[in-house]
């Protein structure tokens, strides 16, 4: 019998108080490399629908086999829970 494991990691990309386009593909980038360099396997990330996410991310992330789930819309205790 195979048991299958579950686990939650979560992966913070830093901080900044005014995140722009640039910043927020830059840290894509970085996020796909660290997790290369660890050896993670990511299926999915789920953000919100915010102007600062360019096509741009959303590519990256694909091309490292991450699929993009968005959240739900005019949903505000979802992403309220979500930041967490």
């Amino acid at each position: 019998m195979s048991r299958r494991v579950w686990r939650w990691e979560e992966h913070r990309l830093g901080a900044t108080a005014h995140p722009s386009a640039v910043w927020v593909v830059q840290a894509a980038k970085n996020l796909v490399m660290d997790l290369e360099d660890a050896g993670c396997r990511v299926r999915f990330l789920i953000r919100d629908r915010g102007g600062k996410f360019p096509e741009l991310f959303d590519a990256i992330l694909k091309d490292a086999g991450v699929k993009v789930v968005l959240s739900g819309a005019r949903m505000p205790r979802m992403n309220s829970i979500m930041e967490r």
